[in-house]
């Protein structure tokens, strides 16, 4: 499957004719042998349908239908994103790039990181809110100031914080008929990324920057949803259907995360953990976004009490053994009962 920069520079290219996009996918096996790859990719096919069934409110056939306009819209979707006048691309939060050199550096001290968070009114709260937030906070103790999140969760807890808070006002619902998809896509977004990060510290990578690319491809969904919104209204007013929705995400989500990274001008091993995702290489290992993705998506789906991957299958389509699994899903089940208990 062709990844994001085999066709990248046609969004930035002079107008004219071109190829279209090609299908990306949000779970891809690895090769082993095609016998296999292909019982991975249709047991990976059906979680990704489950996952839009749950997100979309949509029986299987409302996300499988082709409607009459589905065609027109996905084209001038890909147009917009072609030539980079996709207008609900959320722009670089003010304090970022601050925060990544200052997370980035050894030296940097709380006193540092307490200053930039704070010259920032909006992200101190919204920081103060999600560190306080069943998903986050280690305790019953409400956590009262900046410096005391950077105190009780640490740097490795604080960086995935900020990352959640940066990405959290541009994801909250802004009417109701967008509110029980905002509220899952972030529900999913923030067990993807928890999972990414746990795999990772297990193979000894950077658990907070596969954190945060693990939550790029949710704000991607919300971000091509309202762009067909508009799209939609220009062309008459309706809704677009959960077909055409899916249809959308499932094309142009990776390719809409390296936007979102580009846009933000995060650092090049952020695009490369994306097209490492994207793209496997023949008989590589899943990197840790790969199988964060799918565990993520397993265990929110199990969580709401939807159809998903049976248990006997999950070994089979992730790189983890058993011991390694176990230690993902039970950190992976206490963010997520935290959240259950915390919503009404």
């Amino acid at each position: 499957m062709p990844g994001f920069f085999s066709w990248i520079s046609g969004f930035f290219s002079s107008p004219g004719p071109s190829a279209p996009m090609p299908e990306s996918r949000l779970f891809n096996p690895v090769s082993r042998n095609e016998a296999t790859d292909e019982q991975e990719a249709a047991l990976l096919q059906h979680l990704e349908e489950h996952l839009f069934c749950w997100l979309l409110d949509s029986p299987p056939s409302a996300v499988r239908v082709d409607t009459p306009r589905m065609a027109a819209v996905l084209d001038q979707l890909e147009d917009r994103l072609r030539t980079s006048a996709i207008e609900e691309l959320p722009r670089q939060p003010m304090t970022l790039p601050m925060l990544m050199r200052a997370l980035s550096d050894e030296s940097s001290d709380r006193q540092r990181l307490s200053d930039i968070i704070l010259s920032d009114p909006s992200l101190t709260d919204q920081l103060l809110q999600v560190a306080n937030s069943p998903y986050f906070r280690p305790g019953d103790q409400p956590i009262e100031s900046v410096d005391q999140a950077i105190f009780v969760l640490g740097l490795d807890g604080i960086r995935n914080v900020i990352s959640a808070a940066v990405m959290r006002p541009m994801m909250v619902a802004r009417n109701s008929r967008e509110a029980l998809f905002a509220q899952r896509v972030w529900r999913w977004g923030l067990a993807c990324a928890r999972s990414a990060e746990l795999i990772a510290r297990l193979q000894g990578q950077d658990t907070s920057a596969y954190f945060m690319v693990g939550l790029l491809p949710a704000l991607s969904y919300i971000t091509l949803r309202r762009e067909l919104q508009r799209i939609c209204r220009s062309r008459g007013g309706a809704e677009p259907e959960p077909a055409v929705i899916r249809q959308a995400l499932t094309r142009f989500q990776w390719g809409t995360s390296q936007l979102l990274a580009n846009e933000w001008n995060l650092p090049p091993q952020y695009h490369a953990y994306l097209l490492a995702a994207e793209r496997p290489a023949p008989a590589q290992k899943h990197t840790p976004l790969n199988d964060g993705i799918i565990i993520g998506t397993r265990e929110v789906l199990r969580h709401a009490h939807q159809r998903n991957m049976a248990e006997d299958n999950l070994l089979t389509v992730i790189r983890l053994d058993n011991d390694q699994l176990a230690r993902v899903r039970k950190a992976l089940l206490q963010m997520l009962d935290g959240g259950n208990r915390a919503r009404p």
